[in-house]
C-alpha cells in the first residue's frame, strides 16, 4: 500500500464486542477473564506471553473440541470487578493506575510474581468485594 493522497474513509468500530476462536480441551464461564495464547482463547491463568481479551460474555465448552472448533464472545473496553489476591500480592487503593496481573481466571493480583503472570489490566478502584479493573 501506498501513502493517501486525498481523503479516505476509514472504517471504525467500537472496540468493545469481539468473537475468539477458542483453543481446544477447553472451557470457559461466563464472567471470567479471557486471554489469547497463539490467537487462541485460554481461561485467564498465570503464564508470560498471554494477551487478556476481555471478559467471557458466554459459557463455551470446546474440552472435546479441537483448536478453533468454536469461537467465545469477548467484551473489552470497560471496568471490571475481580477477586483480590492476599497476603503481599493484596491489591489495596495505593495501587490505582498500577498493572493487575492474572492470579487465575476470576482473581488478580499486585505483582506479577517473578514475571510469571500476565498483565490483566490496570487497577482503576478497589472495594470491599474485589478489584476494578479497566481492560
Amino acid at each position: 500500500m501506498t501513502a493517501a493522497t486525498a481523503d479516505r474513509n476509514t472504517f471504525r468500530r467500537a472496540g468493545t464486542n469481539y468473537a475468539f476462536p477458542m483453543k481446544g480441551a477447553t472451557k470457559i464461564y461466563t464472567g471470567t477473564l479471557v486471554c489469547l495464547l497463539a490467537g487462541l482463547a485460554v481461561n485467564g491463568r498465570p503464564g508470560t506471553g498471554l494477551f487478556c481479551a476481555g471478559v467471557a460474555q458466554e459459557t463455551v465448552d470446546n474440552t472435546n473440541g479441537t483448536d478453533g472448533a468454536v469461537s467465545i464472545k469477548v467484551r473489552r473496553g470497560e471496568l471490571w470487578r475481580f477477586d483480590n489476591s492476599a497476603g503481599a500480592d493484596q491489591i489495596t487503593l495505593a495501587d490505582v493506575g498500577n498493572d493487575a496481573y492474572i492470579v487465575d481466571d476470576s482473581t488478580v493480583a499486585k505483582t506479577s510474581a517473578t514475571n510469571t503472570r500476565s498483565v490483566a489490566g490496570k487497577i482503576r478502584d478497589v472495594d470491599a468485594q474485589g478489584v476494578w479493573i479497566y481492560l
